[in-house]
C-alpha cells in the first residue's frame, strides 16, 4: 500500500489527535477537570492503539478506534453544548470536576488578556489573606476557547472516523485475496505432502 494513500492519512490524524489530546490533557489538569482528564487518557490509549493497528495492518484495532472515534465526537458536543450553556447546563458548575471540587476551566483565569483581581478578605492575616474575586480584560472568553478545542477535536474525529472505515476496508480487502490464493491456508502444503507420501508408498509397494 502507497504512502499516500488513506493508511498514511490516518497515522497522520492519529499523530494529530495525539498532540491536540496531549495539550488539552495539560490544561485539564491544570484546571483540576477530573471528568475531561478521565476521557482524554481513553482518547490517547485508543488513538495509540488505532495507529498501532495502522501501522500493524491489524484491522480490529482499527476499527476499535472507528468505534471511538464516533464516542469522541459525542462526548465534545456535549462539552460544546456544557460551556455554551445548552438547555439546563451551567458552565459554572462542577459538573466536569466530579462535584469534587469548584475548579473550573484553568482559561477561565489564565486566558489571552486576562486580568486577576484579588481583595483583602476580611478578618483573615498573614499570607492568605487575599482571595480571588474576578478576571477582567480577557480578550477571548473562557468557554469560547474551550469550544475551539472541542471544535478542533471533532473535527479531528470525524476525519480519523472516515479514514479508519476506508482502511478498515481495504485491509479486509487485501486479507481475503490473500486468503483466496492460500495465503493463510494450510491445506496446499499438506495435501502436497500427502500426495507425494502416497506416491512414495505407491512406488515402494511395485513389484522389482
Amino acid at each position: 500500500m502507497a504512502c499516500c494513500t488513506g493508511r498514511c492519512t490516518l497515522i497522520l490524524l492519529c499523530t494529530l489527535q495525539l498532540v491536540a489530546a496531549l495539550e488539552r490533557q495539560v490544561f485539564d489538569f491544570l484546571g483540576y477537570q477530573w471528568g475531561p482528564i478521565l476521557a482524554n487518557f481513553l482518547h490517547i490509549v485508543v488513538t495509540i492503539l488505532g495507529l498501532f493497528g495502522t501501522l500493524q495492518y491489524r484491522p480490529r484495532y482499527v476499527i476499535a478506534y472507528a468505534i471511538w472515534a464516533a464516542i469522541w465526537v459525542t462526548w465534545n458536543v456535549f462539552l460544546i453544548c456544557f460551556y455554551l450553556e445548552v438547555g439546563d447546563l451551567n458552565k459554572e458548575s462542577d459538573l466536569l470536576s466530579f462535584h469534587v471540587s469548584q475548579h473550573q476551566s484553568w482559561w477561565s483565569e489564565h486566558g489571552p488578556g486576562c486580568v486577576r483581581k484579588e481583595a483583602p478578605v476580611a478578618g483573615v492575616a498573614g499570607l492568605e489573606s487575599h482571595s480571588y474575586v474576578s478576571v477582567i480584560g480577557c480578550s477571548v472568553e473562557y468557554q469560547y476557547i474551550e469550544v475551539m478545542h472541542s471544535a478542533l477535536q471533532i473535527l479531528l474525529a470525524l476525519l480519523g472516523f472516515v479514514y479508519a472505515c476506508y482502511v478498515t476496508s481495504v485491509f479486509t480487502e487485501e486479507e481475503d485475496s490473500f486468503d483466496f490464493i492460500g495465503g493463510f491456508d494450510p491445506f496446499p502444503l499438506y495435501h502436497v505432502n500427502e500426495k507425494s507420501n502416497h506416491l512414495l508408498v505407491k512406488q515402494t509397494s511395485l513389484p522389482a
